[in-house]
């Protein structure tokens, strides 16, 4: 039977010590390749193809990692070059995904607020009202809409005062990584107040040669306009897209000839208070209920909670950051986890050594040197060694159960629905970057802990600001690196699992 997890020390198992402890050579990932010893019965295993060969036709540029583990005895099975540190890209959410599960606990649930500093009467705050984040990752227009709606039951008709924002619970940065292209809807600004991942939905439209474009905190069942994005078209070829802070709204500019004539797409917000102002302001006022422009301010003021938003549990809000990957839900839960732990971090960096100080403690990790909680940074690393280690201490705790299953595929890509090997992990991708870590169990079983890692640093290193939304040859790269991951996983199902 599976075990939930636990508020704090999920961390307990003997398998894990195995593998880095001293005086247990045996168990530790070998420095290279092993080559089974063949029994009689064991004759089909002669046709698995070897390290060498799978990794030879791959044909990637760069370096591969990677280290594979028995779960139940912590005995290394195969490994190579597993203590080199390399760019672990998404495959560091599932570090982050145990750091907040241990600072809150699955059950934890984030609130948002309104606040009001005075108090109602006949209908009117007399005071501010004021909308505080509480490190929901998740919030979204129809969950404000709920509230404005709520505040209205509550028998809120107008406010004396001002509408305030508070979203320094959390270091507020205007994005996640510089280093990005500036229209990456997945390198959006942070703080402890989210809509929609902080992303505004961009929408053209061409008529009479002329083209209409709204920017909106949309969702299907609201599309409210916000005034702190705006977006203009210029006649250029390049760059397709710029953007300035002017005057406390995110101006961008697009390329003409980039449109087409309809289109729509999700450009990062850099001011997500102020965002998720505007649009509570609008959704207030389909309520009846008229509010002033949003001011951000620096603490929470004394009042009365009035209306409360809770988001779903943190187990449920790690599965799908861990299913699709959200570099926004990574960075708030890291952030927070670490702010729970002690005082506010100033940046993503102070926040991320903090939680490698704890990995290293609680993980076994030894040599983890993460720069952020997503993985999107390039300087940060992890060894294949590490990442097993730290799967197998925590293999009895549910990690498994919120990892997204790994459909294997045929030559053709399509997916193979009664492959024998089932293999729980979380992905990593940047360009020129793959990297794969989890669980796989073969046909008779037994389960393994896994860590593959590649990485063409070189490359990285030219790629330009504007080349890193698809520079050349990238699509290609992963994708072998990706058929290369799933033929050493067969291989070592077969091996080892059958």
């Amino acid at each position: 039977m599976t075990r939930a997890f636990s508020r704090r020390h999920f961390l307990g198992t003997a398998a894990a010590a195995s593998i880095l402890g001293a005086g247990a050579a045996r168990a530790a990932p070998p420095t290279s390749s092993l080559r089974p010893v063949l029994r009689g019965e064991d004759f089909f295993k002669r046709a698995v193809r070897s390290v060498e060969d799978i990794m030879g036709e791959a044909k990637l540029s760069g370096k591969v990692s990677f280290a594979v583990s028995d779960v139940k005895t912590g005995v290394g099975i195969e490994a190579h070059d597993a203590i080199t540190g390399r760019p672990p890209a998404s495959v560091a959410k599932a570090i982050t995904a145990l750091y907040a599960l241990d600072a809150f606990g699955a059950d934890h649930q984030f609130e948002t607020q309104l606040l009001a500093t005075g108090p109602v009467v006949d209908g009117v705050i007399d005071g501010d009202l004021v909308l505080v984040g509480g490190s929901d990752p998740t919030l979204s227009t129809d969950a404000l809409a709920t509230m404005a709606a709520n505040l209205k039951a509550a028998g809120v008709t107008s406010v004396k005062g001002d509408f305030k924002i508070y979203e320094a619970a959390l270091p507020v940065l205007p994005r996640i990584d510089p280093k990005q292209p500036d229209q990456v809807g997945y390198n959006p600004g942070v703080s402890s107040l989210a809509l929609n991942y902080n992303r505004v939905h961009f929408e053209w439209k061409r008529a009479n040669g002329k083209y209409a474009v709204t920017m909106q905190g949309r969702t299907e069942k609201y599309r409210p306009s916000v005034r702190m994005a705006v977006m203009k078209i210029r006649d250029r070829a390049s760059p397709v897209y710029t953007y300035e802070n002017q005057s406390g709204v995110d101006a961008w500019t697009v390329a003409r000839g980039a449109l087409g004539r309809n289109g729509s797409r999700w450009l990062p917000v850099r001011k997500p208070g102020l965002y998720a102002g505007e649009v509570f302001q609008s959704l207030a006022g389909v309520q009846g209920i008229q509010l002033g422009a949003p001011k951000n301010v620096d603490a929470v003021p004394p009042g009365v909670i009035l209306v409360r938003h809770q988001s779903a549990d943190l187990q449920h809000i790690l599965r799908d950051m861990l299913k699709w990957s959200t570099n926004l839900t990574a960075e708030m839960m890291g952030l927070a986890a670490s702010t729970a732990r002690g005082s506010k971090p100033v940046d993503l960096k102070a926040s991320a050594e903090r939680m490698n100080h704890w990995a290293r403690d609680s993980l076994g990790m030894e040599s983890v040197a993460l720069v952020d909680h997503s993985g999107l940074g390039d300087d940060s690393r992890v060894t294949a060694k590490d990442m097993v280690a730290a799967l197998l201490k925590v293999h009895r705790e549910g990690l498994r159960e919120i990892l997204k299953p790994i459909a294997m595929r045929d030559a053709k890509r399509k997916v193979i629905t009664d492959h024998p090997i089932k293999v729980n992990a979380k992905t990593g991708t940047l360009n020129f970057v793959s990297g794969l870590a989890g669980y796989l169990t073969g046909p008779d079983g037994t389960e393994m802990a896994f860590a593959i890692f590649a990485a063409d640093e070189s490359i990285r290193a030219t790629l330009t600001r504007a080349e890193r939304e698809r520079p050349p040859g990238g699509v290609n790269w992963n994708r072998r690196a990706k058929r290369m991951q799933q033929q050493l996983i067969e291989r070592w199902g077969v091996l080892y699992g059958a």
